[in-house]
């Protein structure tokens, strides 16, 4: 590991790898003081963390679009035996290499698109899927790929949630000439972003709650608890029987 000793080292390389998205506090220097969501994101796990296990020993963990790697140190922390993170963007994997380095906490760190999680080749008992579903061009392919590759037991999910909070009861089936429901608030709606949204041309999708809600559910998770307005923990299941399984996530790895 690198030696890294003072306060003032500590400073100058948190402003080299700068700018951050994690406020992370690194042996008090604190990363993105000046975050337009405050003290980010601590202030979120805050409202959530009671429902992942204090004690992770044993178990492993995936962190897809870990960014700086907070949600990643925080499962080291409570003991996981073996933690990745990966993202596709390698000034954010260099902030999270660094921070976990500081902190004294071995977590691997790896380049990596969510649409090829199935050459990792292994299943981790909890995966960390959070602010990543709006980000993608193909977000239930996402969502197949990692039921289908990398999830054993547990997902924990966030997606930023725009639209309606009610959540309509859906039939399973509608005539072709049935068209009332889709004007409802609460059925399930994703809202395509063109351009960019908030200054981010990452931005592709902006789905309302009963939308994610039902998307977690065709890629076969159940929705085990409900903690914050945007956060979901699900337990993987067996595939609804009447869902197929999309072509595009067995040739995605051709």
């Amino acid at each position: 590991m690198t030696d890294v000793r003072s306060k003032e080292e500590i400073r100058r390389r948190v402003a080299a790898l700068g700018p951050w998205f994690h406020n992370l506090d690194l042996k008090g220097v604190s990363t993105a003081p000046s975050h337009f969501l405050g003290d980010y994101p601590q202030v979120k796990w805050r409202r959530f963390s009671g429902v992942i296990p204090d004690n992770l020993q044993g178990k492993t963990v995936l962190d897809i679009g870990c960014n700086a790697g907070f949600y990643a140190m925080e499962m080291k922390r409570r003991g996981a035996e073996r933690v990745l993170g990966l993202d596709t963007d390698e000034e954010y994997l260099e902030q999270a290499r660094f921070a976990a380095d500081v902190n004294g906490l071995k977590i691997e760190f790896r380049k990596m698109s969510t649409y090829d999680v199935g050459q990792l080749g292994e299943k981790f008992d909890l995966v960390i899927f959070m602010g990543v579903l709006y980000h993608l061009r193909h977000p239930l392919l996402a969502l197949d790929l990692i039921h289908e590759h990398v999830a054993r037991d547990l997902l924990l999910f966030q997606s930023m949630l725009r639209g309606s909070d009610q959540v309509d009861t859906v039939e399973r089936n509608y005539d072709f000439w049935s068209t009332s429901h889709f004007g409802s608030p609460g059925y399930p709606k994703m809202h395509f972003i063109e351009h960019k949204y908030a200054d981010d041309p990452t931005n592709w999708w902006a789905p309302n709650r009963a939308c994610v809600e039902a998307m977690l559910r065709s890629a076969g998770f159940a929705i085990a608890a409900h903690p914050e307005e945007e956060v979901y923990l699900c337990r993987r299941i067996t595939r609804p029987p009447d869902v197929p399984i999309l072509e595009m996530s067995r040739g995605a790895e051709r």
